[in-house]
């Protein structure tokens, strides 16, 4: 027979909480791509306002002119407190010609997922590497020294 009792209640009660906060949480991103909508633009025939009638806003535009759109949608899952990690995307390109008509249709998936991995906590520059009270105690002696870039000492009138 299973004991029964406040202690037995609390520890399943444990059990379960540490049990459901490993499942793992998915999302959803972006544009939510419905494949009828997207096959009904064609190009050739239709134009920005009819694609953006049948598709809505794009997700973002070309960054130097406005020949292309891009509809973005991504689906993640992540452990816990981990990064998500994205599981699919898909990413809608509209190109546009000169006169506004839809000049072709692509589809791209997770090969356009970049990864940055930083090389570490501390942002790499050029020039001289200087420690921490170099940078803190530096500057001592030259603001307003007669000579040094900025000072104002010595030959004024």
């Amino acid at each position: 027979m299973a004991p029964t009792g406040p202690r037995a209640i609390a520890t399943l009660l444990a059990l379960s909480v540490a049990a459901s906060a490993c499942a793992p949480l998915r999302s959803h991103q972006g544009y939510v791509i419905d494949a009828d909508l997207v096959n009904s633009v064609q190009p050739g025939v239709d134009n920005r306002e009819s694609v953006l009638r049948t598709l809505g806003k794009p997700t973002l535009t070309g960054q130097f002119d406005e020949g292309e759109w891009y509809y973005v949608a991504r689906d993640s899952r992540n452990l816990a407190f981990n990064n998500p990690q994205p599981k699919a995307q898909t990413t809608l390109r509209i190109r546009f010609d000169p006169n506004g008509t839809v000049s072709s249709i692509d589809r791209m998936g997770m090969e356009q997922v970049a990864s940055v991995n930083p090389t570490s906590k501390k942002t790499p520059t050029l020039g001289r590497e200087k420690s921490f009270f170099q940078e803190l105690f530096g500057n001592i002696g030259t603001v307003g020294a007669a000579g040094a870039p900025g000072g104002g000492g010595g030959n004024g009138p």
